[in-house]
């Protein structure tokens, strides 16, 4: 991987190549590694990829929310001097990037969302009761992929861990009550940016009903479907998926 870390006042991020740049804004639970192969491909493709750590487990309670974390991204493009540049969010990341785009535009050349929120999601919520029951939270990570398999021992580890540390699923709540408060179904239909929808057609989180409602509602979008694929397709389809987002690219010559 071509990728350094960098850990520069208050922001940790990843990032390579140079060009214009795609910040990639990850899920709830998302690892930075979910997107090691957006990195590897983009980044000798003429685009600046980066991708900073979202404090969803730092920031005050009364301050954990999409509206903080969107402001947060716009510190961290500010701090980066970065300009006409496109967000690329999964799940909670991909809700940021719309709530970012209904208020900080200006610099917003396009937007790839992928098994995003903001419309709708099943959370795991009602999981929470049984967060000391490993198994349990094993097959709810594994729910998640179209194939068990990609949900590796490291990543039900991570969720188990999340689940079972305080701090961590108040914050984990907070975040989810406040996605549900910030339904973007009003706003999307005022969004003009070009728009590349990258979905799993097995997505049990935001099912495919969602990305139809997507791309229904937002003006300039293009849909691309991923079959046997869950909710992270960057992680169980990674080629497919680069494709697809080369091919949106050339197509809105960006």
């Amino acid at each position: 991987m071509g990728y350094s870390y960098k850990k520069e006042g208050k922001f940790n991020y990843l990032e390579a190549g140079t060009g214009r740049p795609i910040i990639i804004l990850h899920g709830l639970m998302g690892n930075l590694s979910n997107f090691d192969g957006v990195f590897d491909h983009f980044s000798t493709k003429g685009y600046q990829i980066l991708m900073p750590e979202l404090p969803i487990y730092n920031l005050p309670l009364l301050k954990t929310n999409v509206k903080n974390l969107a402001k947060f991204i716009l510190e961290f493009t500010t701090f980066k001097n970065l300009h006409d540049y496109i967000l690329l969010g999964n799940s909670l990341g991909g809700h940021i990037a719309l709530y970012y785009t209904k208020h900080y535009s200006k610099n917003v050349a396009g937007l790839v969302l992928t098994g995003s929120s903001g419309l709708y999601e099943s959370s795991m919520g009602e999981s929470y009761p049984k967060r000391g029951d490993y198994e349990y939270i094993k097959k709810k990570a594994q729910d998640v992929f179209y194939d068990p398999k990609v949900a590796t021992k490291e990543i039900v580890d991570e969720v188990y861990e999340s689940v079972n540390d305080r701090n961590k699923l108040i914050r984990t709540l907070a975040i989810a009550k406040s996605a549900i408060r910030h339904n973007m179904a009003k706003d999307l239909p005022n969004m003009m940016q070009p728009t590349g929808l990258i979905w799993g057609r097995n997505d049990t989180v935001t099912p495919p009903e969602v990305a139809i409602e997507f791309n229904e509602l937002l003006p300039n979008s293009t849909l691309y479907w991923i079959d046997k694929c869950g909710h992270a397709p960057m992680m169980e389809h990674p080629d497919q998926f680069n494709t697809y987002l080369e091919e949106w690219l050339a197509k809105e010559q960006l």
